[in-house]
């Protein structure tokens, strides 16, 4: 290391967090904090090093106390996609299992390209107890310890084994969390010696630093390519994706979308690009998505890809875009995912390279046929007619289907409300109905979909946008997986509502596995039958009373006309609040529209039982109709 004549004295740990407070992040002229807090459970891994930091430097780096590793990463990934990964936590564990639970969350963030930083304990570098408790032997490798299981969810990973590294590395995380390419997980490995251990520190480290967040512009080759093929398409559509939101290239979308014409349908991840009322948005696509967008899909001659990675839901298995000689123009700011389906890639920003597209047209005038416009606008007519028929509720004095229960939230809220959701049977209700009113309000972590997300997700975002009404909306099934964090979001007055909506089961699965020859096997929460299934009588688990066990004030709502004014009331509380819904069992259907296009899951290709023989001649003729785009 350089010497310096100005050097401060601190722990590993002390160092860390003096380094980590003075780190911002600048886009558009907007410069704000990248490590806004931390959230930590301490164990003999960490409380002697990352917490006594934390509390050495409580002025200058604030605390949250979680009650789950995972449920913490979760807060964390929620309140940097509100903040539009501009500003994210970080997340201390002991070691053993408190590190390992970091894995689901560091799996999510890396795979919805959303940046957190974790600083789980180590065991001893210098290995004066081996094995220390909770340490994992390997007989074949003395530096391999549990946190190695999270290199591969991970977009950066480091063991610090001496305090001088710490400078590195902690440069290098820094550089992965705010590049809009390779943003995820951040992993700093501290073995629990290294974090208390202390060391000379040269005064330049604690220095501010600002990283600029860039918003590259398309190449010029590859953008006069994008202007040909979108000039020389009749039937074209947009496919926006997560980036859109990431990149706050709404605006540009839509002044896209009105120019030239072109019907724009979105992803999980994408909906809210345009409002729900735009002219060109025609709503949600794939296996979840609308029958408007799908048929679009299914005779477009060009898929203008925005921000988004074509994942099997969205691409609905390589079946949904069958057009002859159907094209894909991909607009993302990573080569990876702008190559995928053999697209024409335009690597940019997505609002760069979006305006810089827009004005490319707009020099040859170009806009799709009105017959066109005229039939995607009727379309979405008859698709809303059937989305106001789901919704509607005539009869208030009997009990809601989950649709109703969407209806009835969708009649209270404004531009201003966030709903969080992940897993289960609402997010492909969601996505086929939910009008969405604002560029964040729809915040469907659809990447992992890993039950548990929503309740400390919503925490994340409430703590990013405090003046919100932020909805967590959950399953039972959801629930049971990770209330735990509302006893977070009770002491800390993080007033986030909780929808919680009770059908006794895996519906979303249950649906599955009754398509694909499974009889919904295994999927209810029922006692056993004596036969091997779970098809007794629903278990008489009180959720809502659960939810008020931790602290939660809980509104029960019995009939559609109690839903109502629960969620009016809730809406209006100050603290955190649960309304609970019981609606349908988990063996009946939830309402919507059926899937308008369909998602590949392999059939058992042998079996004697009649509902599975049927399923695989179903399979087999969707199969055969499958494709490559090369």
């Amino acid at each position: 290391m350089t010497p310096t004549t100005s050097t401060a004295r601190l722990t590993v740990a002390q160092a860390l967090v003096r380094f980590l407070s003075v780190q911002y992040t600048e886009r558009d002229g907007v410069r704000q904090r990248l490590i806004d807090a931390t959230w930590g459970i301490f164990g003999h891994g960490n409380v002697a090093g990352i917490g006594q930091a934390l509390l050495e430097y409580a002025d200058h780096m604030p605390y949250h106390q979680g009650r789950n590793e995972q449920a913490m990463v979760h807060a964390a990934v929620g309140y940097a996609r509100q903040s539009g990964r501009l500003s994210t936590h970080a997340v201390t564990t002991s070691i053993g299992p408190g590190a390992t639970n970091l894995v689901t969350g560091a799996a999510l963030a890396t795979v919805n390209h959303l940046p957190v930083l974790l600083l789980p304990g180590d065991v001893f570098a210098a290995r004066p107890a081996d094995p220390v408790l909770q340490q994992l032997e390997v007989p074949y490798a003395g530096d391999v310890s549990v946190n190695d299981s999270l290199r591969p969810v991970s977009r950066y990973f480091d063991r610090i084994t001496r305090p001088e590294q710490l400078v590195p590395a902690a440069l290098q995380a820094m550089r992965v969390l705010t590049d809009p390419v390779e943003t995820g997980a951040v992993t700093l490995a501290l073995p629990q010696d290294v974090q208390a251990e202390a060391y000379d520190w040269p005064e330049e480290f604690f220095a501010e630093r600002t990283w600029v967040v860039r918003r590259p512009g398309a190449d010029p080759t590859e953008l006069a390519e994008a202007v040909r093929v979108v000039r020389a398409a009749r039937r074209p559509l947009v496919v926006a994706g997560g980036g859109v939101h990431h990149s706050q290239a709404e605006e540009a979308l839509a002044e896209f979308a009105a120019a030239t014409g072109i019907p724009v349908a979105s992803t999980q991840a994408g909906k809210g690009s345009l409002r729900w009322d735009h002219p060109q948005d025609v709503g949600g696509i794939g296996h979840t998505g609308t029958a408007t967008a799908d048929e679009l899909a299914r005779t477009a001659d060009l898929v203008i890809g925005v921000g988004t990675r074509w994942t099997d839901f969205t691409t609905a298995s390589g079946t949904l875009f069958a057009g002859e000689g159907v094209r894909f123009l991909n607009l993302n700011i990573a080569p990876y995912d702008g190559h995928k389906l053999a697209g024409l890639p335009l690597v940019a920003d997505a609002r760069s390279g979006l305006q810089e597209l827009t004005a490319g047209l707009d020099t040859h005038a170009y806009r799709v046929a009105s017959s066109y416009v005229t039939e995607y606008t009727e379309d979405k007519e008859r698709w809303e007619q059937r989305v106001d028929a789901c919704y509607e509720a005539d009869e208030p004095d009997v009990r809601p289907t989950q649709p109703q229960v969407l209806g009835a939230l969708d009649a209270l809220v404004d531009e201003t409300d966030v709903i969080v959701n992940a897993a289960g049977s609402l997010p492909g209700d969601l996505h086929k109905l939910w009008r969405a009113r604002s560029r964040d309000q729809y915040h469907l972590e659809y990447g992992y979909s890993c039950m548990g997300y929503e309740i400390p997700a919503a925490i994340g975002v409430k703590l990013a946008a405090p003046d919100r009404p932020v909805w967590a909306l959950v399953g039972d099934g959801t629930y049971l997986m990770m209330p735990t964090e509302i006893v977070t979001a009770v002491q800390e007055g993080v007033a986030i509502k909780v929808l919680l909506v009770q059908n006794h089961g895996y519906a979303s699965i249950g649906g599955l596995s009754e398509s694909v020859g499974g009889e919904r096997f295994g999927t209810a929460y029922r006692y056993p039958s004596g036969d091997g299934t779970y098809t007794g009588t629903p278990l008489p688990v009180d959720l809502a009373a659960n939810a008020a066990s931790l602290g939660m004030r809980v509104l029960r709502a019995k009939t559609v006309g109690d839903l109502r004014e629960a969620l009016a009331e809730a809406r209006a509380a100050d603290t955190p609040t649960c309304v609970y819904v019981e609606t349908e069992t988990a063996d009946t259907v939830s309402g919507p529209p059926p899937a308008q296009a369909w998602w590949d899951v392999p059939v058992a290709e042998t079996a004697t039982r009649p509902s599975a023989v049927k399923a695989r001649e179903l399979y087999e003729r969707h199969v055969s109709t499958r494709r490559r785009h090369l």
